[in-house]
């Protein structure tokens, strides 16, 4: 009930901006490309952190990704762009499932704790965990992210090695 003469105020919950377009490529578990309105527009998953195409179930990953979402029309909404200028968006598939979810629930990624706070996302891997589905099945599975900054590392490492100076007999 609204009292007289009092204003009235907008909304405080905005909805995520969206678009809606179909899918031509999967990158990855947690990255696609989607054609919207001629164009193509690089997404990455809101929320979840796959394992890397080098890295155990890296392809499953992917694999199950294109199967859920490639050629197939997704809705994407929109909350922002990362560092690489790709849009950070939940994709939406046409039956209302979310692939955030469903990838954490075949167990091929990992909640994105850093970028991610959803309690829904967290229940799915904590399912997924207790029952050693995908990559919780391997005894110890190694989070993207620590992966990624190995191998920044080992390459980092390989670099500086290279500027030695060699040595001749």
């Amino acid at each position: 009930m609204i009292a007289i003469g009092m204003p009235m105020r907008a909304a405080a919950v905005r909805a995520p901006a969206g678009f809606t377009g179909k899918v031509v490529g999967v990158h990855d578990g947690d990255t696609f490309t989607i054609l919207h309105e001629g164009k193509a527009k690089k997404v990455r998953v809101n929320g979840i952190d796959c394992p890397e195409m080098g890295q155990p179930f890296g392809k499953n990953a992917k694999q199950y990704a294109s199967g859920l979402i490639f050629g197939r029309v997704v809705t994407v909404a929109v909350f922002g762009r990362d560092r690489y200028g790709r849009t950070i968006g939940d994709a939406v598939l046409a039956d209302g499932r979310m692939l955030s979810k469903e990838m954490i629930r075949a167990g091929l990624a990992w909640q994105y704790r850093q970028y991610s706070k959803d309690k829904d996302l967290a229940a799915l891997e904590s399912e997924a965990r207790s029952l050693k589905r995908g990559l919780w099945a391997d005894a110890r599975p190694v989070a993207p992210w620590t992966w990624r900054k190995a191998s920044r590392e080992k390459s980092a490492a390989r670099a500086a090695a290279s500027l030695l100076p060699t040595q001749r007999p």
